[in-house]
């Protein structure tokens, strides 16, 4: 019996220093690989996809789109059981070697109960996008598997930034690029390594409790949000921080913070400053800046991948480190 108990804690240690080092990661594509497009929230004008559709079509990729994917249905791209037909259809295609979103929005949390996700995990593939879609990518994470935080083919026709979408292009092909970004005076400098995860702030803390909820323990975390008021984002820090998805971190990396607003008394501190003062206490390195969210610059990168972090006082990068990542192929 003393024997049976001393594996099966032996046997679950090992679980979790697997869980907390690595993710299983999808095979990068090739030229002539099919890639999905669904929406899993808001809806949009079909001549706003054509962009997108044109630009991944010249990576040498063939577009397949959801069925469902045009529809309206209130603020929503089709009702909630047709966003999951489109969603789960793709998952299991085994042909479909990446999905990536159309658009954020609203709507994904209402869908992602209903996905079986047991044929993506026999067969997995990169899914790709950001906002709303942070519900996907880290109900991907939490269950073991990378995910890809990038632009989304909507967006590809309105900002112009051919080197942001260039980066979808690269990751997706397994030419993951590192990423530098300027120095900011809230910096805390400093090197770690660890998996990076993270996304919409908003969209993480309504995750906590979930089955989508991520562990953040020597992870380096990632934060960006856009159009909310200074007191919820300082309220949404304090309720990452009482969850205690802040203290064990090995990095915090902040992108874009857009939008935001005040009230009629102000709050009394930027979005930065809000988060600064959420995780002084810290000895992490933390740096601001970071060129993702919802502005025009908004770098793909991995989320369930070892990156290294360096945060110095001329600039920050954030180095991918494929050695440290399970490939699921092999």
């Amino acid at each position: 019996m003393r024997l049976f108990l001393f594996t099966s804690v032996l046997l679950k240690q090992f679980k979790n220093l697997f869980y907390y080092n690595f993710m299983k990661k999808p095979d990068f594509l090739k030229v002539g690989d099919v890639v999905g497009i669904v929406a899993t929230a808001k809806n949009f004008l079909p001549e706003e996809l054509n962009a997108g559709i044109e630009i991944i079509k010249n990576w040498g990729l063939e577009v397949r789109i959801g069925k469902n994917c045009y529809k309206h249905y209130h603020q929503f791209a089709g009702k909630d059981e047709e966003r999951v037909s489109d969603l789960q259809e793709f998952l299991n295609d085994k042909e479909i070697r990446a999905i990536v979103c159309a658009r954020g929005g609203y709507g994904t949390s209402r869908i992602i109960d209903d996905i079986n996700f047991s044929t993506f995990e026999d067969h997995p593939k990169w899914v790709a996008g950001f906002s709303d879609v942070t519900v996907l990518l880290n109900h991907l994470n939490s269950i073991g598997y990378q995910s890809i935080h990038s632009s989304m083919p909507v967006v590809f026709g309105k900002n112009h930034n051919q080197h942001a979408i260039q980066t979808l292009r690269d990751t997706l092909f397994g030419r993951v690029n590192s990423i530098h970004f300027p120095f900011h005076e809230l910096n805390r400098v400093g090197n770690s390594e660890g998996l990076i995860v993270g996304g919409n702030l908003s969209i993480l803390v309504s995750l906590i409790g979930t089955t989508s909820d991520i562990s953040t323990e020597d992870r380096i975390l990632f934060l960006e949000d856009v159009g909310e008021n200074l007191y919820r984002i300082d309220r949404m820090m304090v309720q990452l921080k009482r969850a205690g998805k802040l203290d064990k971190l090995k990095g915090l990396i902040v992108g874009h913070f857009s939008d935001m607003s005040d009230n009629t008394v102000p709050f009394g501190k930027s979005a930065f400053e809000i988060i600064a003062d959420a995780v002084k206490e810290y000895k992490y390195p933390v740096g601001y800046n970071f060129p993702a969210g919802h502005e025009s610059d908004n770098r793909a990168f991995i989320l369930g991948a070892k990156y290294n972090l360096s945060v110095e006082f001329k600039e920050s990068v954030v180095v991918y480190n494929p050695t440290n990542t399970f490939d699921y192929s092999s």
